[in-house]
């Protein structure tokens, strides 16, 4: 039986007493103590956990200052605080056991924008690439890039000083710092930005108070006073050592100081940044790519120098195992053709080298290292394969895509040991890095580990990810061994081990890099701002007579959770368990199909991170109660009676499986994670197993029983679908329904039926013994139409069409008799019942597949489901059966059918818009239809949109209806507005029943627009 779970972390007292405070303050923001909350933001990109007392989103500036004013109360000068943006962090660097302070959630506004002046003005939780959409249409970027661009904030890149591709031309994030607004521990607010040497002098001389003036006249004095350490310490690289940029807080004359470089890559240990005024760049006129393969990891270092010599704007480089891991992907689609095999050749390096400019300018660059290449590749030099050229921005730009995903793609690795981050931003002179990295993986074999290498070469910074198993102690112990090593390795070849992602719990190893008297110099700056170390203590320094960091290398990681669950469980969820936190989840964008549910809610509990954080410390409680899961899975529920007291109970009594459940239902099972995720984390499916679990303790609510038992109910009701439409429609039954089940806006039955339509059709009266009658040689002209009950139930009229249009092809439709396919009963976890109609169904389809016969589907997610789920479900028992997509099927059909002689392809154009599902599964699925469109003369053009917001039964449900169509506005409304009806075109049914609903129209499915340009 699954028990009741306490978690036993709650609140100390001083932070629940503070919390209060601010609950009753003038505080405008959200205050969120939930034990799931906490865990959400318990993890971020590193091998770290740490669990904060509570999350608090402010919503301005006036209420951090609140916060900051109150927690500097003598009562609380225990209360701590870390600031938060993406959450991206690879080193821990917001972690907290204190409060976090999540700055994405609401300030996140792009405040001005001042193209003449080439600035704008931010809010810390803007993220990057929002930025760069709002800068676009005035001709400007934020310059400065990174991998997690989509989920990263500008407070989170000026905080760790960020930089990444094209940081040779483009510099790192503090060099485009004009001016920053903090808050300071105590609730002052302070302004820093460019000021002459002679007006500090005046400053002093007038003896200016103010916290500002204060900062800058210490900190100006000590850095002066320490120049020559510091130029003679500081290492001579394009990478900064994230800290307190003691250097360049000063200009390289001496006659300018801006204490925005000490902020810039001080972690949050300072003050809590809070807008910040921005340089940007010119959008360039031009842009060229050369991606260049090579047939060793070594021989694509060694030629990076000649490459920088060709004044590269950037040159990013991967290797091997990176690149193969990329092929696997869903990305690969996108980048195979730019990114040609060399035959009989082995890729094992790639430098994909970029030129960024005016046109002639870059053409005569590119035109000059190709020339290079060319000579090399006659010579048989530098280990060269090969190249090849690329001037399309789209492309350039999902090159750009497959690299930037290299760092999630790692996490995909078989087998328990993972590629982590603990070592991975190391940086030295370009020139020293092909030797520093052939000692570095000498280091790696020395203790016979995996690992992946990437990075930018033109800066002398590879990220490189040894692969280790964070369960196992003797793996952890040999974690902080390598970072030992590697500290030293970097400091012998003039480097830094903390290039690019900040130093995080890494503060251990500044003594080494600092040396006594600078690192007593950060101390003391430490001290003048933030005293009582309120401010992410533990990380970079901490204050003078402080003592020790709190935090260091090995500090408490998540395996040391994770290890509590038994191996066998761990391997039973691998989608919980192989979540290494890169928060590609979080991808800001709205027309990104990627977890709508963290879209519409903002909550990072809604997140296939966040759900997978969950889960694994409810796998955790279940084993602390010495509970088998799997056994649980296979258990039978209470009693009905016992059940109904528990659910009476939910209210009165703490149940962690509430919070896992809350977390849980929020999601859309659009399985949009299951492709995009680069590890592949598939929430519907553990959300499947959990509800199975769950539900044995607590009663279902009654709209679970409606939707898992719809398919088998629709044909029954197809028999009277006037009468059932009569009872069903009216504004009563739709009251009665909405109160009683909570559920919405169900849809009419198809009339007349699809039985109706077909009357005397050939298509009709599927007879096995007579198919199998059939000659072999004909049975390539037959097609067997698949069923699924939402289209030939509720839009009897697309099947219709899908059955004309296979005549008008030549073809000879044979429509199957309707077999339940299980995917409503799967997502509402009746995973019994779920078996039991996929085992039916598949023995059914295994036979007629025996016909060898194309089986095609209508609606995506229904001909998906058969490939994944019922995979997962049955395993060996599903079978070889194979039902195609209308796509699949049409673009096979055409290689044999001539092209129509009146083809005009200026004549029809239409708009395709995909399915969730469909689109993250099946990537291709847009140039497919593309093709086959065009094959009949019409022209397809296609549109990025993320989730409609139905999502199958979802948008159905009262409880989601808000939700479902705020996400409907975000990405579909204006579209769908600006096309015409007609034209639209829509694969999946409950995308078209969204539309119908807030759109009002119903948009075609595109085989009826194809049957149109058959008939002419």
């Amino acid at each position: 039986m699954l028990p009741k779970l306490s978690h036993q972390q709650t609140l100390e007292p001083i932070y629940l007493q503070f919390l209060d405070s601010l609950a009753s303050s003038q505080f405008t923001g959200d205050i969120d103590k939930r034990y799931s909350a906490r865990l959400a933001q318990a993890t971020d990109n590193s091998v770290y956990q740490f669990l904060p007392q509570a999350v608090v989103y402010p919503k301005t500036q006036a209420d951090v200052r609140l916060v900051m004013k109150m927690a500097s109360h003598p009562d609380f000068k225990s209360v701590v605080f870390s600031a938060r943006g993406g959450g991206t962090g690879t080193n821990g660097q917001s972690l907290t056991h204190g409060i976090i302070l999540d700055m994405s959630r609401y300030m996140n506004r792009v405040i001005e924008i001042n193209a003449e002046e080439r600035w704008v003005k931010v809010e810390a939780g803007v993220v990057k690439d929002a930025l760069n959409d709002a800068l676009r249409p005035h001709g400007f970027f934020f310059s400065p890039d990174l991998s997690t661009s989509n989920r990263a904030t500008l407070g989170g890149m000026i905080n760790t000083d960020a930089s990444g591709a094209g940081s040779l031309v483009y510099g790192k994030t503090s060099d485009h710092v004009l001016a920053l607004t903090s808050v300071m521990h105590d609730g002052t607010v302070l302004e820093t930005d460019s000021i002459s040497r002679d007006t500090l002098a005046a400053e002093l001389d007038e003896k200016t108070s103010g916290s500002a003036a204060k900062l800058q006249q210490a900190v100006s004095a000590l850095t002066l006073a320490q120049r020559e350490e510091i130029e003679s310490r500081f290492p001579k690289l394009n990478r900064f050592l994230t800290g307190y940029d003691l250097k360049n807080v000063w200009d390289e004359t001496l006659s300018h100081f801006n204490l925005s470089r000490i902020l810039a890559g001080s972690e949050g240990t300072l003050a809590v940044i809070t807008e910040a005024k921005l340089d940007i760049t010119p959008l360039p006129s031009s842009r060229m790519m050369v991606n260049i393969k090579y047939d060793s990891f070594e021989s694509a270092l060694r030629h990076a120098p000649d490459l920088v010599k060709a004044n590269a704007t950037v040159v990013e480089t991967i290797d091997s195992k990176v690149l193969n891991l990329a092929q696997q992907d869903i990305i690969w689609h996108s980048v195979s053709a730019l990114i040609k095999d060399v035959p009989g050749k082995v890729i094992d390096g790639l430098n994909m080298v970029e030129f960024a400019g005016d046109s002639q300018d870059v053409e005569q660059r590119v035109a000059n290292l190709t020339a290079m290449l060319d000579k090399q590749l006659g010579e048989e030099d530098a280990g060269l394969l090969g190249y090849q050229v690329t001037a399309d921005k789209a492309s350039i730009n999902t090159i750009y895509a497959m690299r930037k995903k290299a760092v999630g793609l790692l996490g995909a690795t078989k087998g328990h040991r993972k590629p982590i981050a603990f070592a991975e931003d190391t940086a030295v002179p370009p020139e020293k890095l092909a030797d520093f990295i052939m000692e570095f993986r000498a280091l790696l074999d020395s203790h016979q580990l995996q690992y992946g290498m990437f990075g930018h070469v033109d800066a002398g910074v590879l990220h490189v990810r040894p692969a280790l198993d964070m369960c196992d102690p003797q793996d952890e112990r040999l974690l902080k061994t390598i970072s030992d090593q590697v500290a030293a390795l970097t400091l012998k070849y003039g480097g830094l081990m903390w290039g690019e992602h900040g130093k995080g719990v890494r503060g251990e190893y500044g003594p080494a890099v600092f040396g006594e008297t600078l690192y007593q110099s950060l101390r003391q700056i430490k001290t003048l701002f933030d005293p009582h170390n309120k401010l992410n203590p533990g990380k970079l320094v901490a204050p003078l007579d402080a003592g020790e960091l709190q935090y260091n290398v090995d500090s408490t990681k998540r395996g040391a959770f994770d290890r509590q669950i038994p191996i066998t469980t761990r391997e039973a969820f691998p989608d919980v368990m192989n979540c290494n936190g890169n928060g590609l989840c979080f991808n800001y964008s709205a027309y990104s199909p990627m977890c709508p549910s963290f879209k519409v809610t903002g909550d990072r509990i809604h997140s296939p991170k966040g759900r997978a954080g969950l889960m694994r410390e409810w796998l955790r409680l279940l084993e602390a109660e010495n509970v088998d899961v799997e056994a649980l899975a296979k258990s039978k529920p209470l009693g009905w009676l016992q059940r109904t007291q528990n659910t009476l109970k939910k209210e009165r009594e703490y149940d962690y499986s509430h919070e896992v459940m809350a977390s849980l239902k929020g999601c859309l099972a659009c399985k949009a994670c299951s492709a995009q995720c680069p590890v592949k984390v598939d929430v519907p499916k553990f959300r499947a197993e959990f509800f199975n679990i769950y539900y044995q303790r607590y009663l279902r609510p009654a709209k679970d029983y409606l939707v898992a038992g719809i398919e088998d109910a629709l044909p029954y009701m197809a028999m009277m679908p006037k009468a059932t439409n009569l009872v069903s429609q009216n504004k009563l039954s739709q009251w009665v329904i909405k109160k009683s089940l909570g559920y919405v806006d169900s849809p009419a039955l198809s009339v007349p039926t699809l039985k109706q339509r077909l009357d005397g059709h050939a298509c009709r009266g599927y007879d096995l013994e007579a198919l199998k009658a059939i000659p072999t040689d004909e049975r390539s002209q037959y097609v067997l139409v698949v069923q699924d009950p939402f289209n030939s139930f509720y839009e009897s009229g697309t099947v219709y069409h899908f059955i004309k249009l296979i005549e008008k092809l030549g073809y000879k439709p044979v429509l199957l008799p309707f077999k339940p396919n299980g995917k409503p009963i799967h997502i509402k976890g009746f995973l019994d019942k779920f078996a039991k109609t996929a085992q039916s169904s598949a023995d059914f389809l295994n036979q007629v597949f025996a016909l060898n016969m194309p089986m095609v589907g209508i609606d995506p997610a229904m001909v998906l489901c058969y490939r994944d789920e019922y995979q997962h479900a049955l395993g060996k028992q599903r079978g070889e059966f194979h039902v195609q997509l209308a796509n699949e099927w049409l673009l096979s059909a055409i290689e044999n059918l001539p092209k129509p002689v009146d083809v005009d392809q200026a004549g029809e154009a239409y708009t395709w818009i995909s399915h969730c599902t469909e689109s993250t599964a099946k990537p291709k699925t847009a140039s497919e239809w593309q093709q086959i469109f065009a094959h009949f003369g019409a022209k397809l053009n296609t549109v990025s949109l993320g989730c409609c917001g139905m999502a199958g039964t979802y948008g159905h449900e009262s409880d989601n209806l808000a939700r479902s169509q705020t996400l409907y506005e975000m990405s579909w409304d204006e579209t769908i507005s600006s096309l015409p009806q007609d034209k639209i075109l829509v694969s999946g049914y409950s995308c078209r029943s969204q539309v119908k609903r807030f759109g009002g129209f119903k948009p075609k499915h595109p085989v009826e627009a194809l049957l149109g340009l058959v008939n002419g």
